[in-house]
C-alpha cells in the first residue's frame, strides 16, 4: 500500500502535485463541507482522518492508537481501522466518502476493530453533490472488543436530482460488556434510492444503541432493515427509527429484535410520517427465546398533528412550510 498524505499537508501541497488531483482535492473538500463537515477537523494532526473520492484515498491521517490502512481498488476503496486496546480516542475519527461526478459507482469495503477496553468515535460524510445516474455500495464489518465502545455517526448529501442508489451493509459483532452506538441520517437533499440493511449480534451484557433518520419526496424510495440479536445474559439493544416521506415517496421499515438469552432486553420504537400521495409500511419482529428475555416494540405511522400545524400557520407559515418545520423538528 503505498502512502498518502495527511489532509493537513495534502491542503498545503495542493500547488504541488499533478492538476487533476488538485481538482478532485478541492472538489470532495467543498462536497465534504455541503454535507456538514467542517473542514478544521480534516486539517488538524491531532484527529484521525480520511479522505476517499471514488477509487482514490486522497489523504490518511494516523494517529497514535488509531492506524489506518487502504487499498485502492478498480470501483472504489478496501479500508481497514484498527484502534488498540486500551485507547482512549480524544477526538472523533473523521472520514470522507463520495464522488464529485454525476454518474459512476463506489464500492467501499471497510474494517473496523475495536481493542479490547478502548473509546472512539467516528464521524463520516458521505456526499454526493452532482449524483444523476451513482450508485454508492458499502460494506462494512466491524467488531467491538470485550468493554470496548465505539460510537458511528453517518451523514449523508445526495443533491437535488435523485438519481443515487445507496446500499451499504453492516454486520457488527458486540462483545462481552461492550458498546456499540450507530446514527444514520439522510435529512438534506433528495433521497434517491436507499437500502440500508444493519445487523448487530450483542455479546452478555453488551448494548447496541442504533437510530435512522431519513426524509424521502418526490419519488425517493427508502428501505431499513435493522436486526439486533441479544445473544449474551443481560444484553441491551434500542432501534430507534425517524422516517418522513412526502409527495409519491415509499418508505419501508423492517425490524428485527431477537431475546435469546436470560435478562436480554430489547426495543424497536418506530415513527413514520407520510405526507401527499406518499407511502409508508413498518413491520416489526419480535424473536424471544429464552423465557427470561423481554423485547418491546412501538411503532406509529400517520401525518403531522394538526394542532401543531395550525399554531405555526397562525404565525404566517404556508401550511408546506409548517410540515416541513415538524418533519425537521421530528427528524432532528
Amino acid at each position: 500500500m503505498s502512502s498518502r498524505p495527511s489532509p493537513a499537508s495534502a491542503t498545503s501541497l495542493l500547488g504541488q502535485r499533478d492538476p487533476a488531483w488538485a481538482r478532485e482535492f478541492e472538489a470532495i473538500l467543498r462536497a465534504y463541507e455541503e454535507a456538514g463537515g467542517k473542514l478544521t477537523a480534516l486539517q488538524s494532526e491531532r484527529i484521525a482522518s480520511a479522505v476517499i473520492s471514488g477509487n482514490r484515498v486522497l489523504a490518511v491521517n494516523e494517529i497514535p492508537g488509531v492506524h489506518i490502512e487502504t487499498e485502492e481498488l478498480p470501483a472504489g476503496v478496501h479500508a481497514r481501522i484498527v484502534v488498540d486496546p486500551g485507547a482512549r480516542v480524544e477526538y472523533p475519527v473523521h472520514l470522507c466518502f463520495g464522488m464529485v461526478p454525476a454518474e459512476g459507482l463506489q464500492e467501499i469495503l471497510s474494517e473496523f476493530e475495536i481493542g479490547e477496553e478502548a473509546e472512539v468515535g467516528f464521524l463520516a460524510h458521505c456526499t454526493f453533490p452532482n449524483a444523476l445516474d451513482l450508485r454508492h455500495v458499502m460494506e462494512a464489518h466491524i467488531r467491538i472488543g470485550p468493554g470496548a465502545t465505539m460510537r458511528y455517526a453517518e451523514g449523508h448529501y445526495h443533491g437535488p436530482h435523485g438519481g443515487i442508489q445507496v446500499l451499504p451493509t453492516t454486520h457488527v459483532t458486540v462483545e462481552k460488556d461492550g458498546r456499540f452506538e450507530n446514527e444514520f441520517s439522510l435529512v438534506h437533499g433528495r433521497v434517491g434510492r436507499l437500502q440500508l440493511r444493519l445487523e448487530v449480534d450483542v455479546a452478555a451484557r453488551g448494548v447496541a444503541e442504533l437510530s435512522t433518520k431519513a426524509y424521502g419526496f418526490d419519488d425517493d424510495v427508502i428501505r431499513v432493515e435493522e436486526i439486533v440479536r441479544l445473544n449474551g445474559p443481560d444484553a441491551r439493544g434500542l432501534t430507534k427509527t425517524r422516517v418522513a416521506v412526502r409527495d409519491r415517496a415509499v418508505s419501508e421499515v423492517y425490524t428485527t429484535a431477537e431475546g435469546n438469552a436470560p435478562g436480554a432486553r430489547g426495543h424497536m420504537d418506530c415513527t413514520e410520517i407520510v405526507r401527499g400521495e406518499a407511502a409508508a409500511r413498518n413491520v416489526p419482529v419480535v424473536v424471544v427465546r429464552d423465557d427470561l428475555a423481554r423485547v418491546t416494540h412501538e411503532a406509529a405511522i400517520g401525518s403531522v398533528s394538526r394542532k401543531e400545524l395550525e399554531t405555526l400557520m397562525a404565525r404566517g407559515l404556508s401550511e408546506e412550510e409548517a410540515v416541513d418545520i415538524i418533519i425537521r423538528g421530528m427528524l432532528g
